[in-house]
């Protein structure tokens, strides 16, 4: 049991003992023992006053309960920083290379400068509230929705290792925000093309492949000789983010959402293959090796590498960047401020749009995209599904009148 006493009424070290005024106003301490028995280890905490709220007896009270409960927090477990806590937080997650990335980004560059130096413990509800507020002025609503999700994981996982009593982040207001493609992220078919002049010429076919087959950067850039199947188009490989160092063994890693040996098809046009077929004529695909994710090694004659001899290294989505952005001012696809209009996403937006707008259901559409789910889809492009007041008029109008 806890106990409650003075020190300067029971310890002759105490600079106020003997003290034998009833009322002597002198500090409090509570005297416990941390869960385990008489072998735990023994704390003291000291008080102002013996009762009411902050008091030593609410305090030895509770330390009880916590121990009866199973909730008593170890007072120095809170002292751990909230950055060193989600460095280890991170460290521990089983997620996609790219998630890593994007989560060590957003902790690098935006917890730690705000919150990072802060105990864990001691931080509030409204701390993280002004943290939200913050990070809106400098992310888009959907960035913020699934960062806020990534913070309240990790205090969430640092109360269920009783590192804080407290989650100040549960209570915390974490409204989705609309993933819907803005249509002025949308290059038109003009733009498209000037922007194909305008690339350098090894990465000519990446802005058909990501327009006119809705790959992804990564997976454009994986691009091989194997992936083109008469008219469709196997895309089983994405660039590894660490694919331009010279360590890097796995410089083909798995689709998103993908295990190792699943791939999705997506239906090549005839002006696609031809372009494909152009652009072998210059550039001839370069052998490849590569360790996969079970460490098998494999060979893949790949479409974009550096033509430098003896350096089996790849472009990587952040290299290839450098030279979209520079093709965008070249093709004069800026804004008033003179920075690119797109980045290479807006191409698959292209994809998605061009071939909604034409009708096509947009179940097909999630599966040639890669979408984890259907929902996705939706969320991102489902404004730009042509209405189908007129066609449902039509074909209920044929229904009813035929049971007439």
């Amino acid at each position: 049991m806890a106990t409650v006493f003075q020190r300067c009424k029971s310890d002759p070290k105490a600079a106020a003992y003997p003290c034998v005024k009833p009322r002597c106003g002198h500090s409090w301490t509570v005297r416990y023992r941390e869960p385990g028995g008489r072998t735990a280890r023994q704390r003291e905490k000291t008080f102002a006053k013996k009762t009411g709220p902050g008091g030593a007896d609410v305090f030895a009270a509770r330390v009880e309960t916590d121990k009866d409960d199973g909730l008593y927090v170890d007072p120095n477990a809170g002292k751990i920083t909230v950055g060193a806590y989600a460095e280890d937080w991170l460290a521990r997650r089983i997620i996609a290379e790219s998630t890593y990335v994007n989560y060590k980004g957003f902790i690098d560059n935006h917890l730690m400068p705000m919150l990072g130096h802060r105990s864990i413990a001691g931080v509030a509800k409204r701390d993280i509230e002004h943290f939200q507020v913050a990070i809106g002025k400098e992310l888009a609503a959907s960035t913020v929705h699934d960062r806020m999700k990534m913070v309240k994981h990790i205090f969430a996982s640092a109360k269920e290792e009783k590192r804080i009593r407290e989650d100040p982040a549960r209570d915390v207001k974490n409204a989705a925000g609309s993933q819907a493609v803005d249509e002025a992220e949308i290059p038109t078919l003009p733009e498209v093309r000037r922007l194909h002049e305008c690339m350098p010429q090894r990465y000519k076919l990446t802005v058909w492949l990501q327009a006119g087959a809705g790959l992804r950067v990564s997976e454009a850039l994986a691009f091989h000789v194997g992936c083109l199947r008469r008219d469709v188009i196997r895309v089983r490989w994405q660039v590894s983010r660490r694919a331009y160092r010279e360590d890097c063994k796995a410089r083909l890693v798995p689709l998103k959402h993908r295990e190792e040996g699943e791939y999705r098809e997506v239906p090549a046009a005839p002006f696609l293959c031809a372009e494909i077929d152009a652009h072998v004529q210059v550039w001839a695909p370069i052998p490849l090796t590569f360790q996969n994710a079970v460490g098998k090694t494999r060979q893949v004659e790949v479409f974009f590498a550096p033509r430098e001899p003896g350096r089996e290294v790849m472009p990587t989505a952040n290299t290839y960047g450098h030279y979209f952005k520079r093709a965008c001012v070249a093709a004069g696809l800026v804004d008033a401020e003179g920075r690119p209009r797109y980045h290479p996403h807006s191409l698959r937006h292209f994809f998605a749009s061009t071939a909604l707008a034409a009708g096509i259901p947009i179940h097909e559409v999630s599966r040639w995209l890669g979408h984890k789910s259907i929902k996705t889809t939706v969320d991102i492009y489902g404004h730009l599904v042509p209405e189908s007041w007129d066609r449902c008029r039509g074909i209920m109008q044929s229904a009813l009148a035929e049971a007439t």
